[in-house]
């Protein structure tokens, strides 16, 4: 079943793109704001990706932490926000353990490729409570990030 609002987020540990360990709990205390994506370089996630970048200041103006999450590797993360100047962290979930446990994975994608991350965002509060969740089937759809914002802006 789908993770609703209202729902402790589930916890994670994953290397982001520097290969440094990133846990939900390094960032309790901050508004989070979580963000799936299929893979890095394609076309619809570099549009989401560099969206967020070029409108930082939204999310740093109520005190949110962007992380991008992906089942590509490490070195792929790290040469494609090298590449689009990302200036958020992107998190590997390669072993693709915490899509599924966000309910974020496709069990079968195009060109018969298994396990790719559902683009997907979830907003998650000062004490890691989900406010806002969008798991999207089509990975051609952007993130309502309106939606998001709302959210957002709807935490003390």
């Amino acid at each position: 079943m789908a993770l609703q609002p209202g729902q402790p987020a589930p916890d994670f540990t994953l290397y982001d793109s520097d290969k440094k360990k990133v846990s939900l709990q390094d960032y309790r205390g901050k508004k989070i704001v979580l963000l799936f994506f299929p893979f890095a370089f394609s076309s619809v996630c570099t549009k989401e990706m560099c969206e967020v970048r070029d409108n930082m200041a939204r999310f740093n103006k109520v005190d949110a932490q962007v992380l991008g999450i992906s089942v590509d590797s490490l070195y792929t993360l790290a040469k494609f926000k090298d590449d689009q100047q990302l200036n958020f962290p992107l998190l590997s979930d390669f072993n693709k353990e915490i899509s599924a446990s966000y309910h974020s994975l496709h069990e079968e994608f195009n060109y018969n490729m298994k396990g790719v991350s559902k683009r997907s965002a979830f907003v998650i509060d000062r004490e890691g409570v989900i406010r806002y969740a969008a798991v999207q089937d089509n990975p051609g759809q952007m993130p309502d990030f309106e939606a998001i914002q709302k959210a957002l802006d709807s935490i003390d």
